[in-house]
């Protein structure tokens, strides 16, 4: 066990891409600490509520279940684990970094994997009404709705998805979009449209959740008449994109004008030593395997450059 706080490696984040990178530094003998800000192991993971199915290797009936899999796999692993260990200050030159108890720890390369967080609409309401009405996802949260009118606000994949899920329990699903046009698979969209219990509301802004103890309203505006409504709902689920978690990181590390940390083919950053995976350097595949195999190729490099085998 380490007890000066120096490691090889440093690991920020415990979902799919940190846990892959913490097994192959394992693997290649390098002393690992992984940081993981929550009380538990697994990321976006424990967010995904449908089957995961895609995972050469691998399924799973849930993030949840498909973590479990690999915490199991990496049970007799000689690396560190920290939970509850959010990241506060950060020093990319000296590879350094605060934890928000004030512990300091530092690294000879330090691995970024600290994923995404849901996009906010940021109005009132929507952090009063948490667990109050606004649900979690329409899988698991189906019976919260079951005979009530609900909303999904968004106009992704993810939003129209929903929308079909809550639409077979809900009394009626309003789908409200701030374009005028869907962004989804064409696919769900034409579902969407035949499903007479969803209506779309395209062109529409949501202004404010409205309630007392729980959720009774949405205040919206429409773009192009300006005109306000109130529209009654019960439920409503929030899909509108996510946001990658490099707040601490901005101003050191070179990040994409998503915010997005940039990297090159192997996994490294603009900093020397300092290396991405996973959800936060990959807008563009953010699947359970694009993040294992970039686990794996920031060890393997850092092992190959840093370390000098």
């Amino acid at each position: 066990m380490n007890t000066n706080n120096k490691y090889d490696v440093i690991i920020i984040g415990g979902g799919a891409a940190g846990i892959s990178s913490a097994l192959w530094c394992d693997e290649l003998g390098l002393t690992t600490l992984l940081l993981e800000k929550s009380a538990e192991l697994g990321g976006q993971l424990l967010r995904v509520y449908n089957p995961v199915k895609n995972h050469l290797g691998a399924s799973a009936e849930n993030g949840r279940e498909m973590r479990d899999v690999f915490v199991k796999q990496i049970e007799n692993r000689n690396f560190a684990i920290n939970l509850v260990a959010e990241v506060a200050g950060f020093d990319a030159k000296n590879k350094a970094l605060t934890l928000k108890t004030g512990e300091k720890l530092s690294a000879k390369a330090i691995i970024i994997a600290s994923g995404v967080s849901r996009r906010k609409l940021k109005i009132s309401g929507e952090n009063e009404f948490k667990d109050r009405g606004i649900l979690e996802s329409g899988k698991r949260d189906s019976i919260k709705a079951a005979g009530k009118p609900a909303a999904v606000i968004g106009g992704g994949d993810a939003a129209l998805e929903n929308a079909l899920i809550l639409a077979e329990t809900a009394s009626q699903v309003t789908l409200i979009h701030r374009s005028a046009n869907f962004r989804a698979r064409p696919e769900f969209i034409e579902r969407v449209k035949n499903n007479p219990k969803i209506e779309v509301l395209p062109a529409t802004v949501t202004e404010e959740i409205l309630g007392n103890e729980n959720v009774q309203a949405l205040k919206l505006r429409n773009t192009q008449t300006e005109k306000t409504i109130i529209l009654p709902v019960e439920s409503v689920l929030i899909r509108i994109g996510v946001e990658p978690d490099t707040a601490v990181f901005r101003g050191q590390i070179e990040l994409d004008k998503n915010g997005y940390l940039k990297i090159n083919q192997n996994c490294r950053t603009n900093i020397s030593g300092i290396f991405a995976v996973g959800d936060v350097a990959s807008p563009h595949s953010p699947t359970v395997s694009t993040a294992v195999g970039m686990g794996a190729t920031a060890a393997k490099v850092i092992f190959e450059t840093v370390f000098g085998h």
